[in-house]
């Protein structure tokens, strides 16, 4: 029985976290964290607990069905914490763990270059969409001329 080093056994565990390969659990994981409503669920939480119906209000679009499933699928991942407070009704506030508050300031920064650019990202749809307007895609050279293809050789 041949045995590994501690070197050769933290090589293998980086091999099993792949995110390239399809079947990584970090895969599955980036695209839990790179869905709309959990960055917009995890942005709202930064402010402290917040009850179903607060977070509902907050994120406009969002339907129940959705809102439901994304934060059971963090509280799942650890990222936030769901406390039921035994009153007539029942409280459920939802908190973000100190795993999910360590995401927080990845995800706050996404949402800030995404407001702060979003002006130039809308000039550059125009300017594309004017373009696509053409009936050719925007794929054509100046004159409606097909660009040469390049020949690798």
């Amino acid at each position: 029985m041949a045995t590994t080093t501690a070197a050769q056994r933290r090589s293998a565990a980086r091999a099993d976290y792949d995110a390239y390969l399809a079947e990584c659990p970090a895969r599955q994981l980036l695209e839990r964290i790179g869905d709309k409503w959990v960055s917009l669920i995890v942005n709202a939480l930064a402010d402290g607990p917040q009850r179903y119906s607060d977070l509902r209000r907050r994120l406009a679009g969002v339907s129940e069905k959705m809102l439901t499933q994304t934060l059971r699928a963090l509280e799942r991942d650890g990222l936030l914490t769901r406390t039921v407070t035994g009153a007539v009704p029942a409280r459920v506030d939802y908190a973000l763990t100190p795993l999910g508050a360590g995401l927080l300031p990845l995800l706050r920064a996404i949402k800030d270059w995404a407001e702060e650019n979003m002006p130039e990202v809308l000039a550059h749809r125009e300017t594309h969409d004017s373009l696509a307007g053409r009936g050719d895609g925007g794929l054509t050279g100046p004159q409606g001329v097909e660009p040469e293809p390049v020949v690798a050789g």
